[in-house]
């Protein structure tokens, strides 16, 4: 059996950039970076940040370039893939690992994401008491309308 499962939680270090393809399917990228601190033999705390390409695909694809900014706190989980392609300049061969995006669930205070989006100053609404995380629908017909009453946030 084999596994190929990516669960990440981090901050955005781009706006999520859209695009359609030819075939009409929307493909949203972002940047995403995670820190890691720890401390080394002699005490000292140390950091690391890793920065991710992350990919997102169809219905999901639109939700993460309508509500996601520069600076959110997300949680991404999918799979590594990596693709590969030739140069036209240098003619070498270059490869891109990423990860491709089969669910998101927006963290922290709608505050907390650095957008001039008028959403994010509104006051939070109340969750009902068994309200589950907010997950994006994966799957869902691409030719929906994405209207702020279906979004549990």
């Amino acid at each position: 059996m084999d596994l190929n499962k990516v669960m990440l939680i981090g901050r955005l270090t781009r706006d999520p950039e859209a695009r359609t393809t030819p075939q009409g399917v929307t493909v949203t990228n972002f940047g995403l970076a995670t820190s890691r601190v720890w401390k080394d033999q002699q005490g000292n705390q140390q950091d690391r940040t890793e920065f991710h390409n992350i990919v997102a695909w169809r219905r999901l694809g639109e939700i993460c370039s309508q509500y996601l900014s520069k600076g959110r706190q997300v949680y991404i989980e999918g799979y590594l893939q990596t693709r590969s392609w030739d140069d036209e300049q240098s003619g070498k061969k270059q490869y891109r690992t990423e990860i491709v995006a089969d669910n998101m669930i927006m963290l922290g205070n709608k505050s907390d994401a650095p957008s001039q989006n008028s959403n994010y100053s509104q006051p939070a609404e109340k969750k009902p008491a068994d309200s589950s995380p907010v997950a994006a629908p994966v799957g869902a017909a691409k030719d929906e309308e994405i209207r702020i009453e279906d979004i549990p946030f």
